[in-house]
């Protein structure tokens, strides 16, 4: 067994193939923000707007790859983890500066683009936080700064800045601003929040764990002021790690307890449930049950709210709409099925009054229809000269009446003598049922 542990710690440990100073030396200058990293920002920020508006998850995927968000983070996780006051100052700022920069230019795009989307998914996704989010941006931030510190470095940096997934959200707060909507933007900069914190955490027990060497000062009181800043923006981190791990892992469960809730309840006697929602408000979480069919009694009611104890759910997180439902007493069940087949034969009357009314519009629209062809053929054989024939319905208005007229164009070589015309004419009147017809002539 001892030999067996000496291996396996011999495989997990990762101390002898790292870099500490390589590793120090590329998160303070991943931190520099000016010149090209501002750019690079605003294109990446742009491409994921754009990927979450036509809810194209490659396109975000790219964005991810090249945003330079995750640099500042991680050195707020370094100045907490090494003692150095002036690199958290200079990594806040230029996380708090990014940040604005991204809201500011996805809101822009935002308000400018002409694309729209019905159900913009991808939109939804960075508005509700979960549990997944924290564990997510907790590990993918023990991977980055594991990575950063090896002496050898591969694409694990890569893979954890798509799967911590910083840019999506700002530019989803930046949608929700752009459209009014509040719940965007309050989601979305929420799980900002927790990516980063969790991220900056994961940085500063990294940087811990490997002994990173703390910045001393040669002066006692500067040495201890210093230590008493670092041990507070320490807690800051902490503290709102923990609420909002809690805070989602709290809702998470609620979530998964509420939607079991609704499957083994979904007919309730005479009664079903047709809809329910979940909502999350501060310190209390709903479920919201829409009712249809027999309006329940006040037995059925008191046996939900039993089931909702052992599930957890208490009766002042529980709402029943009965708006879709009817009092059992006030129709038996003969008038009942009456009463919908009756409903269903007045639903198919309207249908075959209204396939009966299309019929007949459709045979009015190809009676109106003129065979051309046809009577083109037929004037040609009583008169060769014709060599083009074009026909329409018209109408000739006079003052304030209209009446219908049919107008003929004849094409011909030659002049058709007005004798023919008027046996055209006639001839025309006859075959299309019409005492209105105007010839003109037109030489082909």
């Amino acid at each position: 067994m001892s030999s067996f542990i000496r291996q396996l710690k011999n495989i997990v440990n990762f101390t002898d193939s790292i870099d500490i100073l390589s590793a120090k030396n590329q998160i303070i200058s991943n931190i520099e923000f000016k010149g090209s990293n501002v750019w690079i920002l605003i294109f990446a920020t742009v491409i994921a707007s754009v990927g979450l508006n036509v809810n194209s998850i490659p396109v975000v995927i790219g964005a991810m790859l090249i945003s330079p968000l995750m640099g500042p983070i991680m050195g707020i996780g370094l100045a907490l983890g090494i003692n150095d006051t002036d690199l958290l100052r200079k990594s806040f700022k230029n996380l708090l500066i990014m940040s604005t920069i991204s809201i500011i230019t996805s809101t822009t795009y935002f308000l400018l683009t002409p694309l729209a989307l019905e159900e913009p998914t991808e939109l939804l996704a960075r508005t509700n936080p979960t549990v997944y989010d924290v564990f997510i941006a907790f590990f993918g931030g023990l991977a980055v700064i594991t990575e950063v510190c090896k002496k050898e470095k591969g694409t694990v940096i890569a893979g954890a800045a798509i799967a911590t997934a910083l840019m999506p959200p700002l530019c989803t707060a930046g949608f929700g601003l752009a459209n009014g909507n509040f719940f965007y933007f309050i989601g979305a900069s929420y799980l900002y929040f927790i990516n980063s914190v969790f991220i900056a955490l994961a940085s500063f027990i990294m940087v811990r764990y490997l002994k990173f060497p703390l910045v001393q000062f040669s002066d006692e009181a500067k040495q201890k002021k210093v230590n008493k800043i670092i041990t507070i923006f320490t807690i800051i981190l902490i503290i709102p790690s923990i609420y909002s791990a809690i805070t989602v892992i709290q809702e998470n469960k609620f979530n998964q307890v509420a939607n079991k809730f609704v499957a083994h309840n979904k007919t309730i006697g005479n009664s079903y449930i047709y809809d329910h929602k979940i909502t999350h408000r501060a310190r209390k979480s709903t479920l919201s049950v829409s009712i249809a069919g027999e309006a329940l009694s006040q037995g059925d009611i008191n046996k939900l709210y039993e089931q909702l104890q052992s599930y957890g759910i208490e009766r002042n997180q529980f709402v029943i709409n009965q708006n879709s439902t009817f009092v059992p007493e006030s129709i038996n069940e003969q008038d009942f099925v009456k009463s919908i087949f009756e409903q269903n034969e007045q639903e198919i009357r309207k249908r075959e009054q209204l396939i009966s009314e299309m019929e007949k519009e459709l045979k009015a629209y190809k009676l109106k229809e003129l065979p051309v062809s046809q009577i083109a053929k037929e004037l040609a054989t009583q008169y060769p000269q014709i060599k083009s024939l074009a026909i329409t319905n018209g109408s000739k208005v006079k003052g304030t009446e209209s009446t219908p007229i049919i107008i003929a164009i004849v094409g011909s070589e030659e002049n058709i003598p007005k004798s023919d015309l008027a046996k055209i004419g006639q001839w025309l009147s006859v075959r299309l049922d019409s005492q209105n017809v105007k010839i003109y002539v037109e030489k082909d």
